[in-house]
């Protein structure tokens, strides 16, 4: 559920309330661009209004490099797993779960956008071994994603934050990070954008955040979802099927290895996705 307003200073105060659940309301009954009674776009991120486009989502560091002033840092793994859970059993940390939308600047949802998350550990270390913390998922028909995780640990230089890539099919990869409002090192970290800022409330023993991305594209509001797949994979790519990391494809007279787990569809042709495919 998501708040009305928040619950104590410093928990997202600085940030527009949400309207996630009338957002919900609007998709459920086929509205192509989801509205509130007002006539505004319906936002968790309350950006634009009276049909104004929205704005992009800022880019971030992306973790590929060290962080600025640090030792290490976050850095960025291929071939995450396919999964909304990040959180093992006996893992320690403060529950947290992520929901909210992805947009396109016309404010419609896109489905099927590949977002990849990667975050420290309670005690701020990532996992540059395995893929604790780690993992990639898609946004369902209605441009909706959910992941449950933990509250991110603190290590020198920078502010809690979560990374993640996001890609609509056949589009350019968006690598930002998620921020938690309310923290000290927020001020001082160079890389903290108030943009980016989650809105986040306590939610029992854990917290809840939400944010909606908005993609530097256009949102086809007629565009019908994909159907589950129901066919397994053969040598020649084709949309509508399960992927498994390792398999290898044709397409275009070329091959290609799976890079990670997913469901094949239109748009996602393996030279258009080096997150999910490499050429060979």
């Amino acid at each position: 559920m998501t708040p009305s307003r928040p619950d104590a200073p410093g928990t997202g105060a600085e940030r527009p309330i949400s309207r996630k659940n009338l957002l919900r309301a609007a998709v459920a009954a086929g509205a192509a661009v989801p509205l509130l009674a007002t006539g505004t776009v319906a936002l968790a991120r309350e950006t634009g209004s009276q049909g104004r486009p929205l704005a992009p989502t800022p880019s971030c560091d992306d973790g590929d490099d060290p962080t600025p002033d640090q030792m290490e840092g976050p850095y960025f793994k291929p071939n995450s797993p396919l999964r909304t859970d990040l959180v093992t059993p006996g893992t320690p940390g403060t529950p947290l779960t992520v929901s909210g939308y992805v947009f396109g600047r016309n404010c419609v949802p896109l489905p099927g956008v590949l977002l990849d998350f990667w975050q420290a550990d309670d005690a701020g270390a990532y996992d540059m071994a395995g893929y604790t913390f780690r993992g990639h998922q898609f946004t369902d028909a209605t441009g909706a994603f959910t992941l449950r995780t933990i509250v991110p640990g603190l290590y020198p230089g920078r502010t809690r934050h979560i990374h993640v890539k996001a890609q609509a099919p056949g589009e350019p990869v968006l690598t930002t990070q998620l921020y938690f409002p309310g923290e000290p090192r927020n001020s001082t970290d160079a890389l903290f954008d108030p943009a980016l800022l989650m809105n986040v409330r306590a939610a029992g023993g854990g917290r809840q955040g939400t944010f909606d991305f908005v993609l530097d594209v256009e949102g086809d509001p007629t565009d019908p979802p994909t159907d589950p797949p129901t066919d397994p994979p053969s040598g020649s790519w084709a949309p509508g099927r399960p992927y498994a990391a390792g398999d290898r494809v044709v397409h275009g007279g070329a091959g290609y290895r799976c890079l990670q787990a997913h469901t094949s569809m239109t748009g996602w042709e393996p030279p258009h996705v080096p997150a999910l495919w490499r050429r060979e």
